[in-house]
Formats: structure tokens, sequence, C-alpha cells
């Protein structure tokens, strides 16, 4: 009873057995541990495998491309000789061809204290997978379609590469839709001298363009006709006029021709006019000469001896000359007030601008000119006060035409009216002159409002960009601005509803190839700009300066919108000026056919939502 009431010595088992447990807690702490960061690190890796996987899929799909940048991702962000692992294994995989990137890893973690408990290793196994997804976008494509697009490339075009690139923006963008409600709207601007958006104004109201608008042009001027002769040729013999005899001198001066043939008058010989004509220079001084042969009558009266009878008889003799009515015109060029309330309808109306003053029909093509503006060096955009200075119309994105005030209309650019002009040596000149030639003109595709496109459709209008003109990149990011302003006059367009009731995200895409340089002798958005001087002082200096500020004013103003502007220089450098009118991190430059689809990739990738999914 004494021995089993003794306690002495129990401290030992129990301590014993103390450490065991310990040892077991600490060690399943230490390991689980292990364990846990083991998986959120294989999962974190897997997880990034994907979406690095995904955001290369092209219009290939998911293919070895996107596989291998799945798999260096992964090897990347888990390393076995950082995690205490091994066998580590990696699979991605994509049933439906890109949409979505799926993936599972694997691997081993070896425990350092439960092994002695006989837990040797932990089995970690994660799944990941990554899809692109596209919220509601509205998307405007703001492109230059100038001259320098021809250019080959490749063995191609640079246009034709353009075309190429879009099409597959599409088909990224309608794969990162697929089986969803999410909308996407398309909208463009091809520019280049000027931008066509007659039809674009004139349906949303035809008011907002002039009735009347002075072009730099010609009018044909006639003065009174000029009478002149060619010297005077004869006479010819004299012969009788008829048979007859008269018994007296007096009768016979009696019988002298007097209504078709009268004496020393000069008449017309019964001959046809003849029209001769000459244009002298370009078309500018004409000179139209009808000319009529004419005869002056002699007569006398002839006594002769008839039975020993005097009898006398009449002869008559002529001289002969050409009568010219020469009728003197000109041209004279300056700027001519014309009415454009019927051009700007698209129906065809007559000019009195052809040879001679003739009248030229003309149908309008749709591309303007700017509203009114300032002639000054700097232009600046503050979200407070606006564009400065004041009265530059054509950078007011969201101000609608005051009816009737033509400063802030729109007028139709009108090129069969459109003259240069110069001095008798061929030196352009301000001042009214006989001297001019026609001006040069381009207009671009047809600009479109923001619409969902089906695939074919899309593809028509990319294949409908034709390349010419010089670059105005002031006039594209204008328009592109003013087709997507939510404040604007198109604002019932951009911000119609879309019917899952989403936000609405908005980009512009503004692609060029080339740097401001504007032609001061041609026609285009601004007027003809040596005569106009819509822009410059003398209209030639500063010219491309004056230029690139307003493109630098209306980025900032679509920025300040919320509009995300993305810039892509093609086969130029991005200069600073387009890198300082894309949002940050959103320019880029592409020297290829290949990269510039590159960027339009990256771009449609950004634009879409890219996201894990489990």
């Amino acid at each position: 009873m004494r021995l089993f009431r003794d306690t002495a010595g129990n401290v030992l088992p129990m301590a014993a057995m103390g450490v065991i447990i310990g040892a077991l807690i600490i060690g399943a702490a230490v390991d689980t541990s292990r364990n846990y960061l083991a998986r959120e690190q294989l999962q974190s890796a897997c997880d990034a495998a994907t979406l690095a996987g995904r955001r290369t899929v092209t219009t290939g799909g998911f293919d070895t491309a996107s596989e291998a940048a799945a798999n260096l991702y992964f090897s990347t962000n888990f390393k076995d000789s950082t995690q205490g692992t091994r066998s580590t294994s990696f699979k991605a995989t994509s049933d439906d061809d890109g949409k979505t990137v799926s993936a599972t890893a694997s691997t081993v973690l070896d425990t350092v204290i439960m092994r002695i408990f006989g837990y040797d290793t932990f089995n970690i196994s994660v799944t990941c997978a990554s899809s692109m997804g596209v919220g509601n976008a509205d998307v405007m494509m703001v492109l230059d379609t100038t001259g320098s697009m021809t250019s080959s490339l490749s063995g191609s075009t640079r246009i034709a590469a353009l075309r190429t690139a879009m099409k597959n923006f599409y088909t990224t963008m309608t794969n990162a839709t697929a089986d969803t409600n999410a909308r996407v709207r398309y909208g463009f601007v091809p520019y280049s001298t000027t931008v066509n958006v007659g039809n674009l104004l004139n349906d949303l109201d035809t008011r907002y363009l002039a009735d009347t608008h002075d072009y730099q042009s010609r009018e044909y001027v006639t003065t009174s006709p000029v009478v002149t002769y060619s010297s005077v040729t004869g006479p010819t013999s004299y012969s009788k006029t008829a048979s007859t005899t008269y018994t007296s001198q007096a009768l016979c001066i009696a019988a002298y021709p007097s209504t078709t043939n009268p004496a020393n008058t000069w008449v017309n010989n019964g001959s046809a006019s003849t029209t001769n004509t000459s244009n002298s220079p370009s078309d500018g001084i004409t000179t139209t000469k009808v000319s009529q042969g004419q005869r002056m009558y002699e007569y006398m009266c002839q006594s002769s001896t008839v039975n020993r009878q005097t009898v006398w008889t009449v002869y008559g003799r002529y001289y002969t000359r050409t009568m010219y009515t020469t009728n003197y015109g000109e041209f004279h060029y300056h700027k001519i007030a014309y009415d454009t309330s019927i051009y700007k309808t698209f129906a065809a109306v007559n000019s009195p601008t052809g040879t001679r003053g003739a009248a030229v029909s003309s149908t309008w093509n749709g591309c303007i000119l700017e509203r009114a503006t300032v002639a000054k060096p700097a232009f600046s955009y503050s979200s407070i006060t606006g564009i400065s200075p004041s009265g530059a119309y054509d950078l007011d994105l969201d101000s609608p035409p005051k009816i009737g005030d033509v400063t802030t209309q729109w007028a139709p650019m009108w090129p069969s009216i459109a003259y240069r002009r110069y001095d008798g040596n061929s030196n352009y000149t301000t001042d009214q002159t006989i001297f001019g030639a026609s001006a040069t003109s381009y207009c671009p595709a047809k600009a479109q409002l923001l619409t969902e496109m089906s695939e074919t459709a899309f593809n028509t209008y990319a294949d409908s960009l034709v390349a010419e003109g010089s670059t105005y990149l002031d006039t594209g990011i204008i328009w592109g601005g003013r087709l997507l302003s939510p404040q604007g006059i198109f604002s019932s367009n951009v911000n119609d509803e879309a019917a899952n009731g989403g936000e609405v995200s908005r980009h512009l895409i503004f692609m060029t190839d080339g740097i401001m340089e504007p032609n001061y002798l041609i026609n285009q958005a601004w007027g003809m700009e040596y005569w106009d001087r819509n822009v410059t002082d003398d209209g030639y200096t500063n010219d491309a300066a004056r230029h690139t500020q307003r493109f630098l004013a209306a980025c900032e103003a679509i920025k300040d919108k919320g509009i995300r502007i993305w810039v892509i220089a093609f086969t130029s450098g991005l200069s600073t000026d387009l890198k300082t009118c894309a949002t940050d991190n959103s320019s880029y430059t592409a020297n290829s056919a290949s990269a510039l689809n590159t960027a339009f990739q990256e771009i449609a990738k950004q634009v879409g939502e890219l996201r894990v999914v489990k």
C-alpha cells in the first residue's frame, strides 16, 4: 500500500512523453508551414504561368510559343532549390483554341521533422486557369492613310500591313468576348490632309455645315468685243454686172446695185464665219476670233455703140478684206464666296470654273474644311479653362455650331473650284492675278461612328482604306476625339447604353507612319495655307510646329475625358510628341508588319481583361 502511494520517480516518464508530444507538435507546425508555403508558391507560379500563356495567344491559338511562355513563367517563379521540393511538374493546355489556358502543377516536399513519425513527404498538387474577357468597350481607330502608307514593306505595303493588323485585332477581341454578353463597338477616323465626315455631319444636322464659304478659286471675266480687219486686197478687174444696156448714162448710174452690193460699202461676201480659239497661260487668258470675209464694190458706166447708137452698161469691181470680232476674256484668281447650300447635300452642282468659264459639274466627296481658328504659335488645354487661346473652334471637341455663325460651322471641301495663284514670274502671290492652276486635293475613306460590327463588315471597312495625301496628325486626333467624346455632338451614339447595363471603357488607337508633315500649297482641312493663312502668319513659317501644338492640345483634352489613347509609331521613331499624346504605358514602336500586328495584339489584350478564373 505504501508502494502504491509512493510518487517518487514519476516525473521522468512523464517528461519523456512530453518531449515526444512536443516534438510531434513542433514538427507538425514546421512541416505543415513548409507545406503551406510551398503550395502557395506552386499556386502562384501556376497562375502566373497560365496568365503568361493566355497573354501570348494570338490568332494562332494556344500554340508552341504560348506553351513555351507558360513553361518559362512557371520555371522562373517556382524553383525546387528555393522551395526544398523535388520532382516538380507543370503542364498547360487549352481545350478551346486559347480562349482559356488551364494547367496542373505538382511537386514533392520532403518533411524535416515529421519523418521521425513516419511522414516522409507531402505530395502537393494544384490546378489553375486564365482567360481573357472583355467588358463593354468602345474602340476608335484613328488611322494614318497618307501617301507614305503605299511604301513597300516586306514584299507588300504599309497599308496592307495595317489592314491585316486591324483584322487580327478584331479576331482577338471576338475570341475574348465569345460566350459573353459584352458589347464591343468600333469606330474609325482615317486621316491624311483632312477627314471624311460629311455624311456624319449631314446625318446629325445639315445646319452644322455652312451655306456659304470663301474659297481660293477663279472667275472668268470677259470684255467688250474688239473688231479688227486684215489688209485690203484687190481690186479685181472691171466686169459687166449684167448684159443690160441703158440709153443714157443717168439711167445706167441709177442701175447701180443698192441692196446686196452697194457701192463703196463693205458687205459680207456670203461665206460662213469661222472660229479660232487660243488659250494662254494655263487656260487663263482666252481669245475667241470670229472671222468673216467681206467685199467692197465700185461701179462705173461704160459707153459703147450699138447700131450707130450710144448705150451704157454697168461695170463693177471689188476689194476684199477679213473682219475679226475678238472676244477677250481672262480668269481672275482670288478668294470667292460660293453658295454651298446644295453642294453640301451631295447633289451635283455646276461652277463656272471650266474652260472660258464653262460650267463644271461636281459632287461633294464628304471631306471637310475646319471651323475658324486663330493663327497663334502655341495652344494648350486645361481641365478648368479648356483650350487656350480662345477662338480656336477647330480644337473645340464638344460644342455644336451656332446656326448661322460661319465661324463655328464646318464647310465642305470643294476640289473642283480650288485654285492656287502666282504672278507673271511663277512666284506664288496673295494678290489677285490672271495666273493660276488647280490645287491638289485628297480625301480619305469615310469616318464611322461607334457600332457593333460583324467580321465581314469590319474586314470590308479595313479593305476600303486608301493611302494618299500629307500627314496632318492634328485633324486625325481632333476628329477621333469628337467621335468618341461623351459630351460632344455625337454623344447620343457614344452614350448609348449597353444592353447588359455594364460600364464602358473607351479607347482611341492612334496609328501613324510619320511625323507631322503639312503642305501649305495644297487643299487641306485648314484651307490652302499659303493663301488662307489660318494657321501661320505668312503662309508657311512654323507650319508644322503650329499644327503640332494643336495635336498635343487635343490629346490632353481627350485624355481628360477618361479616354485611353494608344499610340503606334509605324516604321518611324516614337517621337516625344507621340509619346506625350499617349496615355502612360500606352505607346508602341513597330518597324515591320509583324511588329505592327504585335502592337495591335498587345492593345487588344489590354483592352480585354486578362484574369485567373480558377
